[in-house]
């Protein structure tokens, strides 16, 4: 595992906040919510769509409206499972108080990125987030834009400093991926294990002569 990373707490039950934002890249997302739903180690997961996410959603999986959006990109029930509005401050995860393991946003929008370097905690993804900064819990902010201009690499300066994990969504080669949803199995792998809950069955690269 990276020396830089920032593991989850084998003491608590793994309890992850998922948000996913208007930037391209919604198979991400739903692989993302795929592997953790499957995952025994992982407790709880709250799911948190930003209002631009539906559209992306929609045009990139077919999948559309907010009403039960975690199980359409599930397939099914997941009883470990809770979805937030974004508008919902009053949740849970908007507390330093509860027990939250972290959160991944994936893919997160510059806009989103802006809103978490400045603090503005805006809207229930980006209180989440400060929530996760201010109480030293892993933040991983997979970033969907290119090319960055001045104001995004400041912004990620800023939430970098401030204690996230700027985690570019930024597919690989050296598996030699047949289609996108290799792409994003092995970039959610990579995240995963990055906090400590590496996948079974994760490609990880050997050296030639290992």
């Amino acid at each position: 595992m990276d020396a830089n990373a920032r593991p989850l707490q084998p003491s608590l039950p793994i309890n992850l906040t998922v948000a996913t934002t208007g930037a391209s890249g919604a198979i991400f997302a739903r692989t993302l919510l795929r592997a953790l739903h499957a995952d025994d180690r992982v407790a709880c997961i709250h799911f948190v769509p930003s209002e631009a996410s539906l559209r992306v959603l929609a045009e990139e999986l077919g999948v559309s409206g907010r009403n039960r959006l975690a199980e359409k990109l599930l397939g099914a029930f997941s009883a470990k499972l809770t979805q937030h509005s974004e508008t919902d401050i009053g949740a849970s995860i908007a507390s330093g108080s509860y027990p939250s393991s972290g959160m991944i946003i994936l893919p997160c929008s510059m806009g989103t990125l802006a809103g978490i370097a400045h603090g503005l905690a805006s809207n229930l993804i980006e209180r989440a987030a400060d929530v996760c900064l201010k109480e030293r819990r892993p933040l991983i902010l997979c970033l969907r834009e290119t090319p960055f201009n001045k104001i995004h690499i400041r912004n990620m300066s800023l939430a970098a400093d401030a204690g996230a994990t700027i985690y570019p969504v930024i597919p690989t080669f050296y598996n030699r991926p047949v289609d996108s949803t290799e792409m994003a199995c092995h970039f959610v792998n990579r995240v995963l294990a990055h906090i400590g809950l590496p996948q079974q069955g994760a490609y990880i690269w050997k050296g030639e002569n290992d």
